[in-house]
């Protein structure tokens, strides 16, 4: 079986063919969303636009999510994840977004809550992405009533498809809601990953099962983020080809709440991992894989544009020629593991934000570089990335076909 690009019969907020990502994209049960927000096309002004609460925002981004859905058979007691791109400015009233999404889809999905700097479009303060699988996927622990330590909000964790599980979102804030170590960001770091290896215990699994690890942290924690490899060397990698996860770091000017220093994403996997490197010796001492097979699905650290040998960060001030390093190298990978632009699912685009007057360039590269059915794409704004020189981050996800398995 192969991706399809889901296209549904009627999608009235905006005409969604020519782009260089799809709707969301089907194979067999499963199905993913690209990132929506509630954009939609003003005929009489021409252009998309966006406005309203955040109550109302959030019902029309879930409402274009779940029509992608159902244009594919999927229905709202499919979902297994469900990724929430709260800006700054939107993060005040977040609980009305929350409170739609418990409407709409009870407490089954996983959640995650990423604090981005802002969205694309200016006014938007929210962003939804969907991943779903027929009957749900298996809900392995069900949300509970009070919000447990460590995690931002009470939430699931479920096991989607081909045997991928997720966690909701970690934080640094114990039980009583109070952030652990204030102003000190490693211990902050090794709280979350501590605490994402709990909540993985809990159902069955390790630390040593994540097969990505990507963080949100702040500018200020740039100066001691190489501190992570420490806690990173002790508590992952524990398998038995000793491979660690992919990783992604990125920095918003603040998180969930004031204090926290950092944010932790974890996707874990049931089946052997197997690390995919086309021969970048810079890996060779650090604490991520540049590519994690596990069953059909190759996980991806961060990309950026980086010369892999001598570690250079390429085309200072040039968006565009960032984006073509960066999708090269991902295409690169891609090539060695034997997949190409078709088998490309995912791809979650962190655009610095002072550099968004020329996001345009992105989207040149990838009309260049990538082609139907074009993966599921998220893109949103951060406050700057792990190397100042650095305007573009890159996750990306692919999946094997059936016969490649």
């Amino acid at each position: 079986m192969t991706l399809s690009a889901i296209k549904p019969a009627e999608f009235g907020w905006f005409p969604y063919e020519g782009f260089t990502f799809c709707l969301g994209l089907s194979e067999g049960d499963s199905a993913w969303t690209s990132g929506h927000t509630s954009a939609r096309h003003d005929e009489a002004l021409g252009k998309m636009t966006v406005s309203g609460s955040m109550e109302e925002q959030a019902r029309i981004a879930y409402a274009k999510c779940l029509a992608i859905l159902e244009g594919a058979g999927f229905g709202p007691e499919d979902v297994t994840r469900v990724s929430e791109n709260v800006t700054v400015a939107g993060l005040p009233a977040y609980e009305e977004a929350a409170g739609v999404r418990r409407e709409l889809l009870g407490d089954r999905p996983t959640v995650r809550t990423v604090v981005v700097e802002r969205l694309v479009r200016r006014a938007a303060w929210l962003e939804i992405e969907l991943h779903a699988v027929k009957g749900g996927g298996r809900q392995l622990r069900v949300a509970s009533e009070a919000r447990e330590a460590g995690t931002w909000q009470a939430s699931s964790i479920t096991e989607g498809q081909d045997g991928v599980v997720y966690l909701p979102t970690v934080t640094p804030i114990d039980e009583h809601g109070d952030v652990v170590a204030p102003g000190d960001f490693g211990a902050q770091y090794r709280y979350v990953l501590e605490k994402a290896g709990v909540l993985l215990e809990q159902v069955g699994l390790t630390l040593g099962h994540a097969v990505t690890t990507y963080d949100y942290s702040t500018p200020d924690t740039r100066a001691v983020y190489r501190g992570t490899h420490k806690v990173r060397k002790e508590l992952l990698g524990d398998n038995e080809g000793g491979v660690y996860p992919g990783a992604g770091g990125i920095l918003m000017s603040q998180l969930h709440v004031p204090g926290a220093l950092v944010a932790i994403d974890v996707t874990a996997s049931r089946h052997p991992l197997e690390i995919v490197n086309p021969g970048w010796s810079r890996y060779d001492t650090l604490t991520y894989a540049p590519g994690v097979k596990a069953g059909r699905t190759l996980f991806m650290s961060g990309f950026a544009a980086l010369d892999m040998e001598t570690q250079q960060a390429l085309h200072a001030d040039d968006l565009g020629a960032q984006a073509e390093t960066t999708y090269g190298a991902i295409l690169h990978l891609l090539e060695y593991a034997g997949l190409g632009p078709a088998d490309l699912l995912e791809t979650t685009e962190y655009c610095v934000e002072s550099a968004v007057g020329d996001y345009k360039a992105v989207a040149e590269v990838r009309e260049r570089l990538l082609g139907p059915p074009w993966p599921a794409s998220t893109g949103a704004l951060c406050h700057s990335l792990l190397r100042p020189e650095f305007l573009l981050e890159v996750f990306p996800t692919a999946l094997y076909p059936e016969e490649q398995r």
